[in-house]
């Protein structure tokens, strides 16, 4: 497929994400399944079309005066490429499967149009509806926190220290420019092309045996904050497909018991081969069995029970642009709701001088500070644990910059920290 006819697939896309609102992953593999002629490469230069795209609708529409796909698309050529409006006239010439030449309109915009006068959440790309939360949680920051949000993120990897460590990992992948990660003492970093595509991993052998693992830095740091110790009772309450259930059993060098659990028992499945190639031992999965507690007897006794609750995810929107589109109001309510539950579920396994640490992968004030301070109304036997304290006990002090402004815990965000949006706080059972 030539470039211009790339464009054009991608405003098909585009399309059919607006009429079907689904994930974008879903309308990328339909469409690749009806259109088994475009190779590997030109798929996945598609995907990066579609998902710069959404990166930027809010401001890409406001440019182009419309907020049709093809508006959508043109508009990102140039907020997310640099592309001027030549150039992407040249690429939009309707001959063969290129899109339609550009109108009189269409050029002008893209040659001068600009953000003055746009409502911040059209300048930082955000909806609408989070334009309040934005404004309380970041001030005057509010549009730098999403246009970061709207950037593209790095390929970030977690050295398995039960198979290696850092400087091994590193000369391994020294060829993809592998980088340490500025935060994390744990963490390697890999940078993506200017057309948005990274190195596929599936192709490395340091990635295949387990050595390292695919999880953003502030994933790694709130595995971190957790200090986990060998030897330790720890129940991972929301565990998914273990990312940091992995985390975990690296620090505690396979010594003592971490126990693996979802509501989801789906959610578990990948969990396994991933221990497998880990070389993770100290791993119990208590997948759900129906009305059955499978965790009746771990009441009281864990020394750590981490809570990676279920959220918006507005802290991963660089990765996932398609869902903070997607997201509408009712969902945050119902996530609010859900997060109590996961609190009060949870905290009887912490065990006296034990603590709960509770994460999001969102920068929503309402699924994090306000969360915390509601449980801690409901359980006085239950203190915060301050950020320096947080960042001591893991060895980890620099991290005590990052003290949440608005209560307990402490706060990530691409712009602050280069990593993913995450919330943690630590409450000590007393």
């Amino acid at each position: 497929m030539t470039p211009s006819a790339r464009l054009s697939a991608a405003i098909e896309i585009l399309g059919d994400l607006a009429e079907r609102r689904r994930p974008v992953s879903d309308a990328l593999k339909e469409w690749g399944q009806r259109n088994r002629f475009a190779g590997s490469k030109d798929r996945a230069a598609i995907a990066s079309h579609v998902y710069d795209a959404l990166r930027v609708k809010a401001s890409a529409s406001w440019i182009m005066g419309a907020d049709t796909p093809r508006a959508i698309l043109l508009g990102s050529l140039r907020q997310m490429r640099g592309f001027d409006a030549q150039t992407i006239a040249d690429m939009c010439t309707g001959e063969g499967h290129a899109p339609a030449p550009l109108s009189d309109e269409e050029q002008m915009r893209l040659a001068t149009a600009t953000l003055d006068g746009a409502p911040d959440h059209v300048k930082g790309d955000y909806p609408e509806w989070l334009a309040d939360d934005f404004a309380s949680v970041f001030g005057a920051d509010a549009v730098a926190e999403g246009r970061a949000l709207a950037e593209r993120a790095s390929i970030d990897l977690r050295v398995n220290r039960l198979k290696g460590d850092r400087e091994k990992s590193l000369k391994a992948l020294a060829h993809l420019n592998a980088e340490v990660t500025p935060l994390s003492p744990i963490g390697l970093r890999l940078h993506v092309g200017a057309d948005g595509r990274g190195p596929s991993l599936n192709a490395e052998s340091s990635y295949m045996r387990g050595l390292v693992e695919i999880q953003d830095e502030g994933s790694q740091l709130a595995a971190l904050i957790a200090a986990a110790k060998p030897g330790q009772q720890v129940l991972d309450f929301c565990a998914g497909g273990g990312g940091k259930t992995l985390a975990l059993a690296a620090e505690m060098d396979n010594k003592g018991q971490i126990y693996a659990t979802d509501n989801d028992g789906r959610r578990l499945m990948p969990i396994y081969p991933r221990l497998e190639r880990a070389n993770a031992r100290n791993v119990q999965v208590r997948a759900p069995k129906g009305d059955k507690d499978v965790l009746a007897d771990l009441v009281g006794r864990c020394d750590l029970v981490l809570v990676d609750a279920p959220c918006t995810g507005t802290g991963t929107w660089r990765r996932n642009p398609d869902a903070k589109w997607r997201t509408r109001p009712g969902a945050l309510e119902q996530r609010i709701k859900e997060q109590d539950e996961v609190l009060e579920s949870a905290e009887r396994h912490v065990k006296v001088g034990g603590v709960l640490l509770y994460i999001t992968c969102s920068v929503l004030k309402a699924e994090n500070e306000d969360r915390i301070a509601a449980f801690l109304e409901r359980h006085a036997d239950f203190l915060p644990l301050d950020a320096a304290h947080m960042a001591r006990r893991a060895g980890l002090e620099a991290l005590a910059t990052f003290a949440s402004p608005h209560g307990a815990g402490l706060r990530l965000s691409p712009r602050v920290s280069g990593t993913d949006g995450f919330y943690i706080a630590a409450l000590l059972r007393s």
